[in-house]
């Protein structure tokens, strides 16, 4: 009997997993395309014979190499990541302190101050880059890669206040009561209590933040047309399509290439971030 059990606990798993198998080639196909599109010879892109889905010919490297070395992807690459870094750190920073405050310190308001700063994040860019244009302008940042320090938090922060003030709010408040009678300020509280526990909402968050300022596109592309100050989304996009003429190579290239980071980050952080994620909104 209990052999009997399990195999068909065995069975069940099989047939989990099985049933995850088309979901996986949807989600893969469009990475595979890419993969296999940039190692493809332009004539081979644009030929209709064949079958599509494999490389017929000898793989070539002339789109990495174009992308490469006569355009600008290392200097877009390099003011992709100093963006990210700090609006990552900018962002970690505020969230931190508004989703302490929000779930500790009682001020008027605080119940649904929260869910004020989240429906923020609901407000598509789309309807804020043009009042946004003229923020910029005023400061003087329009076509420079800083004036994103300024926008992208605006995407960010709501979104990552909301997933840590669900973690804050589920600690216990006794580890308050036992930090306070050992004579801890609310900055030692934070800092010693709260952020070890909250730790994998915080890399949740980290992450967000991160890939949303690597991966944005619209306000890259409404605010900044010098070249040298391009990231890497508006710099592929502009430089790579000229009119009707699409460079798929490249552009499938350039694509592989600027994913690299954000893959490596959720390979080895995966489980924290969905973890963070889920206990996050939950609570």
């Amino acid at each position: 009997m209990s052999l009997t059990l399990v195999q068909q606990k065995k069975r069940k798993i099989t047939y989990s997993y099985l049933g995850l198998v088309p979901f996986l080639v949807f989600f893969l196909f469009p990475l595979y395309w890419m993969l296999i599109t940039a190692f493809k010879p332009d004539s081979e892109i644009t030929s209709l014979k064949g079958i599509p889905f494999i490389i017929h010919s000898v793989p070539t490297l002339d789109h990495f190499k174009f992308i490469l070395f006569k355009t600008r992807f290392i200097q877009w690459f390099w003011n992709s990541f100093q963006i990210a870094i700090v609006v990552t750190i900018i962002t970690m920073i505020v969230s931190i302190l508004g989703a302490y405050a929000i779930s500790r310190l009682r001020f008027l308001g605080s119940r649904y101050f929260g869910v004020g700063i989240f429906c923020t994040y609901l407000v598509p860019p789309a309807l804020l880059f043009i009042p946004f244009y003229k923020v910029v302008g005023i400061l003087g940042l329009i076509n420079t890669k800083w004036c994103l320090l300024f926008l992208y938090p605006t995407l960010t922060v709501p979104f990552c206040t909301w997933i840590l003030i669900g973690y804050f709010t589920a600690i216990p408040r006794a580890l308050d009561e036992a930090a306070f009678v050992d004579g801890a300020t609310y900055i030692q509280m934070l800092t010693r209590v709260f952020l070890p526990v909250a730790a994998p909402g915080l890399i949740a968050s980290t992450l967000f933040a991160f890939t949303v300022s690597w991966a944005q596109f619209l306000y890259p592309l409404a605010y900044i047309y010098r070249d040298e100050e391009k990231v890497l989304t508006n710099g592929i996009y502009t430089t790579l399509i000229r009119g009707d003429v699409y460079h798929w190579g490249e552009l499938m290239g350039g694509a592989l290439l600027a994913s690299v980071p954000v893959v490596v980050l959720f390979a080895f952080l995966m489980d924290y971030y969905i973890a963070g994620l889920t206990r996050g909104t939950i609570k």
